[in-house]
């Protein structure tokens, strides 16, 4: 048996993720160009990984809770938010990666010399809507490396639980929080001055208002 071409770390780097197989070190612009095949695709430390693509309630949570941000985003200038397909750049290693929903302060746009090209930086903020198949563990690893690389704040949004767990850099063992259907998502310093109930997140989109 010939020897591959790349051998891959014995352990993924990502858990949360799938490794690609057959492929050869990868770089985070390579994200740009890959098919769509429904998949989604990252790159850690140089290792092409792939997710299945995201059932309704995922799909849903992250563009009802990215709309809100956006919209709160734009309304203060407060920077900018990207949608599912928004690749981030990671300071170290090659590592892209692609948040549910980011978000990032208006004082690093002058970072940005290629609009075209991945986002050079970490987002602020991250959100993840967890699919099914992953589990608190894996969500665990992925946010870790997010706040490691230089997030501030990671949201997990866990649809099946209608719940969501708050990290924070500062504290790696776990979730600094988990909100349930009677709290506020906060942005914290991160996005001064946003707040979203959790129970309007997870609201059924075909209940009537109360009293219609």
């Amino acid at each position: 048996m010939g020897v591959p071409a790349y051998a891959y770390p014995p352990h993924s780097p990502a858990p949360w993720a799938e490794v690609v197989p057959n492929h050869g070190p990868a770089t985070v612009d390579e994200l740009l160009t890959l098919p769509d095949d429904g998949y989604s695709y990252e790159v850690v430390e140089g290792v092409l990984v792939r997710m299945s693509g995201s059932g309704l309630d995922a799909t849903r949570l992250g563009l009802r809770l990215g709309g809100r941000l956006e919209a709160y985003v734009s309304e203060h200038v407060l920077g900018i938010v990207t949608g599912a397909d928004g690749v981030y750049k990671f300071p170290s290693a090659e590592t892209g990666l692609v948040p549910d929903v980011g978000f990032f302060g208006a004082a690093r746009r002058a970072e940005i010399l290629d609009s075209s090209k991945p986002v050079p930086f970490v987002p602020d903020l991250a959100v993840e809507v967890v699919s099914p198949d992953q589990t608190p563990r894996m969500m665990a690893a992925k946010a870790r490396k997010y706040l490691r690389a230089g997030t501030r704040l990671v949201w997990v949004v866990w649809p099946l639980s209608a719940h969501i767990d708050v990290w924070h850099q500062a504290v790696l063992t776990g979730p600094v929080r988990g909100l349930t259907l009677s709290d506020n998502l906060d942005g914290e310093d991160v996005v001064p001055g946003f707040a979203y109930p959790v129970a309007e997140l997870f609201r059924d989109p075909f209940a009537l208002e109360s009293g219609e």
